[in-house]
């Protein structure tokens, strides 16, 4: 098979592995996988150095003529069968470049939100007439794409993996950097905090926790540290035991030192990258029933579920992991047990595979 992915890896490093991972997977079983992403990424020489053929040419707009014509141009030079677009300007470029090619053309979602049939700015991208598969993030994002599908096309899930290896050499960071005594509890939480993320309602959680002398929040990402947050953090009434910061690139670290992880969505969540990431570090994650995040979570052994929007339900579920700290432990290892089992690279690279093979079977049984 011969694969041409288009996708950004501009990211931070442990954000795009678990994407990035799966392409190395699938050339390192025998097949040619060619990659239109920034050449200046981190991860481009990553994947070069696994023979993986790197060109640069990611888009900066929904509609380039020039990737249009990179595209084609690789199709053709490099006998391609399957394109593989990840994100919303490589899908619009790539499916108006596979018009008239004889490849199959995929696509990646990992939302539960923003493509509507009603809305032609979606047939520019997954509901274009040119898509012939599409790849989902999990099981709540696969039915929400059947649902807004107007034909008759493959829509699977294929969950991204985690290897614990990655996270073996990881040590915790100092945290003493937030104003974080020693021998603290944790409770960390890591977003791109649009609305959709819902860090108001874990903010309004603690309320209910205050009492808890020893216990800290920890919140970080891109647009944590705003103006309206650092306002209801500091009306809490545990106000000084709240830390907001912005983005860092030592999400794994902060991870390891962190004893209970809170994903608080209140909407359009797929799989949370961060939520893997605490499993790998056997960390038991809180996690409301929004989107596929419960997917993740074997309730009451690894995690918990509560629903969204309840700051009190959330609370609850922290308090009672602070109060049973030898249960806190052994959550967190039978997520990362649930991790090594269900979640892995292994099974992620043999879904895509195997997504790919049966696309093209198709075809061949149609020529036929």
């Amino acid at each position: 098979m011969n694969l041409l992915v288009c996708s950004s890896y501009l990211e931070a490093w442990n954000s795009v592995r678990p994407e990035a991972e799966i392409f190395i997977g699938i050339a390192k079983l025998g097949h040619h996988v060619t990659i239109i992403t920034q050449r200046k990424a981190p991860y481009a020489k990553r994947f070069i150095e696994n023979g993986i053929e790197v060109i640069d040419g990611h888009p900066q707009a929904k509609l380039s003529s020039a990737t249009i014509k990179l595209i084609r141009r690789v199709i053709s030079e490099r006998q391609i069968n399957v394109v593989y677009a990840m994100d919303s300007k490589t899908i619009a470029n790539a499916a108006m470049a596979c018009i008239s090619r004889d490849v199959k053309f995929v696509t990646y979602r990992g939302t539960v939100s923003g493509a509507y049939r009603r809305d032609p700015t979606s047939y520019l991208t997954h509901l274009h007439p040119r898509v012939d598969g599409i790849i989902c993030q999990a099981n709540a994002v696969r039915d929400y794409m059947r649902g807004q599908v107007w034909r008759n096309i493959k829509i699977e899930t294929v969950y991204k993996g985690q290897d614990v290896a990655w996270f073996e050499t990881v040590g915790p960071a100092d945290l003493t950097e937030f104003g974080i005594p020693e021998n603290s509890m944790v409770v960390l939480c890591v977003a791109n905090a649009r609305p959709s993320k819902g860090i108001p309602s874990l903010l309004a959680a603690t309320y209910h926790l205050a009492h808890l002398d020893n216990l800290h929040l920890l919140i970080v990402g891109r647009n944590v540290d705003t103006n309206k947050h650092k306002l209801l953090a500091k009306k809490s009434p545990m106000a000084e035991r709240i830390h907001l910061s912005s983005h860092r690139l030592d999400v794994p670290n902060l991870m390891a030192a962190a004893d209970i992880y809170v994903q608080p969505s209140i909407s359009g969540e797929g799989l949370s990258k961060a939520v893997p990431e605490s499993m790998a570090n056997r960390i038991p994650a809180i996690v409301t029933t929004t989107g596929g995040m419960k997917e993740l979570i074997d309730d009451d052994k690894t995690g918990y579920t509560v629903p969204v929007k309840d700051p009190e339900a959330m609370a609850s579920r922290i308090e009672y992991l602070h109060r049973n700290p030898e249960l806190c432990s052994k959550m967190g290892k039978a997520a990362r047990q649930r991790l090594e089992e269900v979640f892995t690279t292994e099974n992620s690279v043999e879904g895509h595979i195997k997504f790919f093979e049966e696309l093209l079977s198709e075809s061949k049984k149609v020529s036929k």
